[in-house]
């Protein structure tokens, strides 16, 4: 026991501080991801139910495309695939290049599927809104963005938020999949601590607890919203 607590000391040689970071970076990472893909689900889904043959299969493609790759390749595609753009551009260009970070990388990819399947959240959300709000708020002359920001974005936001709770937990879950691009976050420390101390089981337990731990209070968070969004409805 002694042992365990010394590896998990704040002292040079434990690893309470790495972890922390990488726990930290873990949560930055989904954070910033979250609202990239909400963004390109909401516009993708507007884009599949907008009516235009052309603007919706574009969108139909683009959703069947990431939401078919596994995630540890479209990781690697944009990792690797926006180094080569940006050389490529910046050597046509003349400009000195630059290297885009692990974070920017794994941002845009895990965007990317998280908008690909928040879009069919989205879309089933827009199409359970019942035509006549639309319609109401046509005949009381709001614009067409007013009619979506007042009237159906916040029914569209009901509809969809617990599928949206979903995707969030599986979001925590896939930024594991960034230590492949030497990411430090909380499993790249794991694995880094493991290989020191030759204490799999005992590093790996611990990762398991802190991720359990981010679900759990996202869980308390999405129930909390959910009643919020919610509060209205169900009244006799």
């Amino acid at each position: 026991m002694s042992s365990y607590l010394e590896m998990l000391s704040f002292s040079p040689s434990g690893w309470a501080i790495p972890l922390l970071q990488g726990a930290w970076l873990t949560i930055q990472l989904a954070l910033c991801t979250l609202p990239l893909g909400l963004a390109l689900g909401l516009c993708l889904a507007l884009g599949m139910n907008s009516g235009r043959p052309i603007l919706g299969r574009f969108c139909t493609v683009f959703v069947t495309i990431f939401r078919g790759l596994p995630e540890l390749l479209t990781i690697f595609i944009i990792y690797y695939g926006v180094q080569l753009l940006i050389k490529e551009v910046s050597a046509s260009m003349g400009w000195p290049g630059f290297q885009v970070n692990g974070f920017f990388s794994g941002m845009l990819a895990l965007g990317l599927v998280f908008g690909s399947f928040s879009s069919e959240v989205f879309l089933t959300a827009i199409q359970a809104v019942a035509r006549g709000q639309s319609e109401a708020a046509y005949a009381l002359g709001l614009s067409k963005l007013d009619r979506f920001r007042f009237v159906i974005a916040p029914q569209l936001w009901r509809i969809a938020l617990p599928g949206l709770g979903n995707l969030w937990l599986v979001l925590l879950k896939e930024t594991s999949l960034l230590s492949v691009i030497s990411l430090s976050d909380l499993m790249r420390q794991t694995y880094l601590a493991v290989s020191n101390t030759k204490e799999p089981f005992f590093f790996y337990a611990l990762a398991c607890g802190i991720y359990l731990l981010f679900s759990i209070t996202s869980g308390q968070v999405l129930n909390v919203m959910e009643k919020r969004a919610n509060r209205f409805y169900g009244r006799t």
